[in-house]
């Protein structure tokens, strides 16, 4: 569900910046105060858009979330602790630090953004070890490159096309994957500490007995919304072994290997469903595809046909 805030008064511009993001001093420099925020949620990540019809100053006291978003319109100046976010409409950037606050010069601006809590990229991806484990922590505000923002971007449009609006409860794997996936693609768009190589432990831990007890799992839970680091926890490995064990003897990952275990589920209510009860589609969401097209193709390149051929045929 999207809900949807607009005022002209500044006292509620403050309560509902205050309400959404954290503590904020705000100082307006224009004669009028028109603000529009609307919200979503995609399980733990927040899709925010923002539109201010004014010119204002803001200090954020820190949020406890990390924002990655795109600038549409308008003109800000952010800083965060020593640190300069400069950015242009069309440009992509991380906002501040979890931990950090944010002050902002603000001029007719517009943006969207996904909020995410710093967790969830502890989630899918790892840091190096230590004796405290640390989180994963973003170390630059850009994107590395140009084809990275055009694919987080790609990503973002997505899930708010296909995935902004369905029922949690009812689609929980399509939910917690775009969560996810929003994650993955920010820890390949930005840079940050995560480590994506294994150590000499990992390599060590990377054996058929990890495998085995990781597939069990995935097997046994797979109409859960699962992470990988659920799947790394049951195999009693780090999150780093458990990838290298598939790919070394599966040459797959174990969010692959997911995919794939849920696509025969998805066969095999297909085969088993009267297709007066039941339709495709309700049955690739079921399974966590919100994509219909995208799970079609997949489907087919897995069975030879249409899962509409596989759902109708008697």
């Amino acid at each position: 569900m999207i809900r949807v805030f607009e005022t002209s008064d500044l006292d509620e511009a403050r309560d509902m910046l205050q309400r959404a993001y954290s503590r904020v001093r705000l100082r307006a420099g224009s004669p009028t105060h028109r603000m529009r925020l609307a919200q979503a949620e995609v399980g733990a990540v927040e899709l925010h858009h923002v539109t201010f019809g004014m010119r204002f100053v803001a200090h954020f006291e820190p949020g406890g979330m990390i924002p990655i978003g795109r600038q549409v319109a308008g003109s800000v100046t952010q800083r965060s602790g020593r640190d300069v976010i400069d950015s242009l409409p069309g440009g992509l950037f991380v906002g501040a630090q979890p931990d950090r606050g944010l002050h902002a010069r603000v001029d007719g601006y517009e943006g969207e953004f996904a909020r995410f809590p710093p967790e969830l990229f502890s989630q899918v991806a790892a840091t190096a070890p230590s004796r405290t484990p640390q989180p994963v922590r973003f170390t630059g505000y850009h994107p590395l490159s140009v084809q990275a923002a055009v694919t987080w971007n790609k990503t973002f449009d997505y899930v708010l096309d296909a995935v902004v609006g369905l029922d949690a409860a009812a689609e929980p794997l399509v939910i917690g994957s775009a969560a996810r996936m929003l994650a993955v693609v920010s820890l390949a768009a930005f840079p940050n500490t995560a480590l994506h190589e294994p150590t000499i432990e990992d390599r060590h831990d990377a054996h058929p007995a990890t495998l085995r007890r990781a597939v069990e799992f995935i097997e046994q839970n797979a109409e859960r919304d699962i992470t990988p680091l659920d799947i790394a926890v049951a195999a009693r490995v780090t999150l780093r072994s458990v990838q290298l064990a598939f790919r070394r003897h599966l040459d797959t990952t174990p969010t692959a290997y997911l995919r794939q275990i849920r696509m025969e589920r998805a066969h095999r209510e297909l085969v088993d469903s009267d297709p007066g009860v039941t339709t495709v589609s309700a049955v690739a969401m079921r399974w966590g595809f919100a994509s219909h097209s995208t799970f079609a193709a997949r489907y087919r390149s897995a069975y030879g046909i249409p899962p509409s051929e596989t759902l109708h045929w008697r």
